[in-house]
């Protein structure tokens, strides 16, 4: 792309690229667009090359076709939460009451809120920053966000009429947070990642407490990876919910559907 000043391309690629950055190309026009003098971009150059991720010097991240701003700490949105987000809008009828738990930038409700027309939406986050980038996400959106521990501060109003809860909750075991890329591994925060012994702690209290907050014929939907999937079914069973597996190749992502009975 052109800039407003001059600048060697070419170089920059080359730089990202011995980086480590896979896709240095499109990040270098990225950067190109973000900074406005030289300074600027040798100032997100650096950054990026030391290992800051992309998306926090941009200051938004691209989900689902939608430009979500991100904040410094604040989990990332992957791309392939966009199977969560399509596997919600399957199952869900019209004029929804929805929730989306561990919600992080709010990406996943920006996404719903495009994609539903729910009679009431939420986002709740145990993590203040993420509440913060999320309120700035949804503002406009005709949404709430809490901050609190999964259902803990959610309207009572709200117990057993949900029709939807999603919830891209922390899943990496927590051995496995050490083996993670740098750029989440160091930058974000470590609640939105670990996900305890077995990476499923948080997701088997979320469907616990899910049957008590679904309406009857409501769905739990959740991202989980895929050799975690069974196990996670045994435990949605437990809860009284009766659970099925997605998966997408393309994505290499998994989300499992838990209905409550009617």
């Amino acid at each position: 792309m052109e800039s407003s000043f001059p600048i060697d391309r070419a170089a920059l690629v080359g730089r990202l690229r011995a980086a480590g950055c896979v896709y240095a190309e499109d990040e270098a026009d990225l950067l190109l667009a973000a900074a406005d003098t030289p300074a600027a971009l040798a100032d997100l150059t650096d950054r990026r090359v030391a290992g800051e991720p992309l998306e926090y010097l941009l200051g938004w991240a691209e989900f689902c076709g939608l430009r979500i701003a991100v904040d410094a700490g604040v989990f990332v949105p992957r791309g392939r939460t966009a199977l969560l987000v399509e596997a919600a809008a399957t199952v869900t009828g019209p004029a929804p009451a929805v929730v989306d738990l561990c919600c992080g930038s709010g990406a996943t409700t920006v996404a719903l809120a495009h994609r539903l027309a729910p009679r009431w939406l939420a986002a709740a986050d145990i993590d203040p920053a993420a509440v913060a980038c999320a309120r700035r996400n949804l503002a406009g959106l005709n949404a709430e966000v809490y901050e609190g521990d999964l259902f803990a501060p959610l309207p009572l109003q709200w117990r057993g009429r949900l029709d939807l809860v999603v919830a891209n909750a922390p899943y990496v075991p927590t051995e496995a947070v050490a083996l993670m890329p740098a750029e989440a591994r160091l930058h974000e925060a470590p609640v939105a990642l670990d996900g305890g012994p077995d990476g499923l702690t948080v997701l088997r209290r979320v469907a616990a407490a899910a049957v008590d907050w679904l309406a009857p014929g409501g769905h739990l939907v959740v991202e989980v990876s895929v050799v975690q999937a069974e196990a996670l079914c045994v435990a949605v069973r437990a809860a009284g919910l009766v659970p099925s597996v997605r998966h997408d190749e393309d994505l290499d992502a998994t989300a499992v559907t838990a209905r409550c009975p009617a």
